[in-house]
């Protein structure tokens, strides 16, 4: 009987929302909320022993937070260490990701769950995630995913990509055809040759943008707010996504003065609302921006802000809001903007 132990968060356990957030590492026995049906799927030759959870706040920012949790586990002596899935949840994520890579350093079988636009994937390390829906409607094939993988895992068979595995691959020992100063000198007669491309180890590559020149001149400007912090007026009107957001949208600034709470409300999803909420300043700065306007400090204030969520957000649509934005402020004759973020 392969012995599992199951991490989740305090809302997939069952204490709460944001208002557990803070809620220290604790344990259960047996299995709990998905777990129930992750203990089924993964078949007679698994038991969840116990299930070891945490709030977001506490888990991802408290440093000593992770070794509790992963102390808790040990004493349960799993065969396996199970987390998530965390979707693309970016606290919960982070948690789940620290833990993992804790127990692989801890010599604890271990595997994790989350969405490949999760923020917290890269600190997993090496430790083996499989690839989980989006959001939390689509726990049920995701469970399915992670129940085969566990199998996998547990066998101490190699998850590959055929079994949805994503994040950085374990290096693995190879013998190579020729030795490492042949190939060392065949890369730069390749160099030299005019092959820029050719590499035994190809890196990422990003986008380099260019910094605009500073405005020389701000008290004939116009100054926009722009922020990806999710800042929307109570209720959400237009349902801007919390999470791997697909658009922006706009709100008046025209005859206001301040941000008031109960009027505008946070909805992006990775990190604790309660203090945006409390004082939308926070996230806008609408309240010293009125006041280097009516200084004369800055030209006057861009009527709208705009406003989107940067959690877990596409590469590919994080560049479109971005050539958006500035297309949009430049016709607007907005020659500056402040960009808040979180």
């Amino acid at each position: 009987m392969t012995r599992v132990v199951h991490y989740l968060n305090q809302f997939f356990v069952g204490q709460g929302g944001e208002d557990a957030a803070s809620a220290p590492p604790g344990r259960t026995q047996g299995p709990v909320g998905p777990g129930r049906r992750l203990q089924q799927l993964m078949g007679d030759g698994f038991e969840i022993v116990a299930t070891v959870h945490c709030g977001d706040d506490d888990a991802s920012g408290r440093p000593e937070a992770i070794a509790e949790i992963l102390a808790l586990a040990a004493e349960e002596h799993p065969d396996l260490l199970v987390i998530g899935p965390a979707f693309t949840s970016g606290r919960y994520g982070l948690a789940c990701a620290r833990l993992a890579a804790a127990a692989v350093e801890a010599g604890i079988p271990v595997l994790a769950a989350m969405h490949a636009d999760n923020p917290g994937l890269d600190e997993a390390g090496a430790a083996p995630v499989v690839a989980s829906g989006a959001v939390a409607r689509e726990m049920g094939p995701s469970l399915e995913r992670l129940a085969q993988a566990a199998r996998v895992v547990a066998a101490g068979e190699p998850l590959t990509a055929a079994h949805g595995s994503i994040g950085r691959t374990r290096r693995r020992v190879v013998r190579a055809e020729e030795p490492a100063a042949v190939r060392a000198v065949d890369l730069v007669l390749a160099r030299l040759g005019g092959d820029r491309e050719r590499t035994e180890v190809p890196l990422p590559r990003f986008d380099r943008v260019t910094p605009a020149a500073p405005v020389t001149d701000l008290t004939n400007a116009v100054v926009a707010l722009v922020t990806e912090g999710g800042l929307v007026p109570d209720g959400n009107p237009h349902r801007l996504e919390s999470a791997r957001a697909t658009r922006w949208l706009r709100y008046p600034l025209h005859g206001i003065d301040e941000l008031t709470s109960g009027k505008y409300q946070s909805v992006h999803g990775g990190f604790s609302t309660a203090w945006a909420n409390e004082d939308p300043h926070r996230i806008l700065p609408l309240d010293v921006a009125r006041e280097l306007e009516d200084e004369g400090a800055i030209g006057r204030l861009h009527e709208e802000y705009l406003v989107t969520a940067g959690n877990g957000t596409s590469v590919g649509n994080a560049r479109r809001f971005g050539v958006e934005w500035a297309a949009d402020l430049r016709r607007s004759g907005a020659r500056a903007a402040i960009l808040t973020a979180t």
